[in-house]
């Protein structure tokens, strides 16, 4: 009985409503889009994979290139974890559970006995665990002998969270828009320098979502990222804020691909998004388990739900595409891409993002000084 009332309360929810109506139609939209430019489309927006001894890491200066997934634990990041280890790389995971990090590398090592794997346990909706991953895996390089650069980094982890939670550096932000999007901005400013010392080309891949394209408010100041705003709802808009994440993974990607184009030292680096479609992992964990099973089996009925396995393709598709690529949404696998949602292209709302996010970026490196939770160093 507890149950079945768990269940009517949660589809009673406008939230449960707006995800099975809206985020379907924006799937469907989306390989609508991909069928139609597919057959119309003049220009090419198929990109090859290049393999590793062709790709842009290929280089006598770096033995094995060094990849890092986050959220590699489970579901897309494990797949991407294996499949880019299969693909050669040095595979840093990183997650939030040392056991879960244990099993993982265990079942990848179980179908690639070759593979190169090291974890590190890192909350990324915690700055100091960011900050003090750096450090970790900059230690890791110098002991391994290994060149002290990332050739590849892929922001995957994300949360699916349908209640409210804090951060826990105890600040009035959402742990769903840290995980998914501050921990990614903050990782990649972290890590930029290893990124620009690599002696060959490397990639940011960021991992979005067609949910991106039911976001239609433009709005990306402190109050928006920090969760403020939509703290204001009397119910927790999390399907709201999920796609919000999304959108701000693409703003910052386009306006990071422009401001690289700007920098000489950093002119080796290309970021691109990815987006899996629907996949079937465990990020739907928080909604009650008949509803779940009920998404999946009419995305099922639909053709358009994947398992990791086959959902990964996008994600290898945009780490191993040809260093020239930049800037690009990939969807649907096969090397295959599209143009992201009108709103994603907004450069001053890009701008408005990235300004914030370095301004949190920036309180987050001074509060860390001042605790001296973590020395901080000014590599840039």
């Amino acid at each position: 009985m507890e149950v079945v009332k768990s269940v009517v309360s949660f589809m009673c929810n406008s939230e449960f409503w707006r995800m099975a109506v809206l985020w379907s139609f924006s799937l469907i939209f989306s390989y609508l889009k991909l069928f139609y430019e597919s057959l119309f489309s003049q220009e090419s927006k198929f990109q090859p994979r290049c393999s590793l001894k062709d790709s842009i890491f290929s280089t006598a200066l770096v033995a094995r290139p060094v990849c890092i997934v986050t959220g590699a634990t489970s579901g897309l990041g494990a797949a991407a974890a294996h499949a880019l280890s299969n693909e050669g790389f040095y595979v840093v995971l990183v997650g939030r559970s040392s056991e879960l990090l244990s099993k993982a590398i265990s079942e990848i090592k179980s179908r690639n006995h070759d593979a190169c794997l090291k974890a590190f346990e890192v909350n990324l909706s915690s700055f100091v665990s960011i900050l003090e991953f750096k450090h970790s895996l900059q230690q890791w390089l110098q002991d391994s002998n290994m060149h002290s650069s990332v050739q590849l980094l892929i922001n995957n982890a994300g949360i699916l969270a349908t209640s409210r939670r804090f951060t826990c550096e105890g600040y009035d932000d959402c742990r769903m828009l840290a995980t998914n999007y501050i921990g990614a901005f903050c990782l990649t400013k972290v890590l930029l320098p290893l990124l620009e010392s690599s002696p060959v080309p490397c990639r940011v891949v960021n991992v979005t979502s067609f949910t991106h394209r039911n976001v239609s408010f433009r709005q990306a100041d402190r109050e928006t990222i920090s969760g403020k705003f939509f703290m204001k709802s009397k119910d927790y808009p999390y399907a709201r804020i999920y796609e919000y994440t999304k959108l701000c993974i693409l703003l910052f990607s386009y306006e990071l691909h422009r401001k690289v184009g700007l920098m000489k030292k950093s002119q080796h680096l290309s970021i691109v998004a990815a987006d899996p479609g629907a996949v079937q992992t465990n990020i739907m964990r928080e909604i009650p388990s008949p509803v779940s099973t009920m998404a999946f089996a009419a995305m099922k009925l639909l053709g358009v739900l994947q398992s990791s396995k086959t959902g990964v393709s996008a994600i290898v598709d945009a780490a191993l595409a040809p260093p020239d690529v930049s800037g690009v949404y990939f969807f649907g696998g096969k090397g295959r891409s599209l143009n992201s949602s009108a709103l994603s292209y907004d450069a001053k709302l890009a701008k408005d993002l990235w300004d914030a996010s370095c301004n949190l970026f920036e309180e987050e490196q001074v509060a860390a000084q001042r605790d001296g939770n973590c020395a901080v160093g000014n590599d840039e």
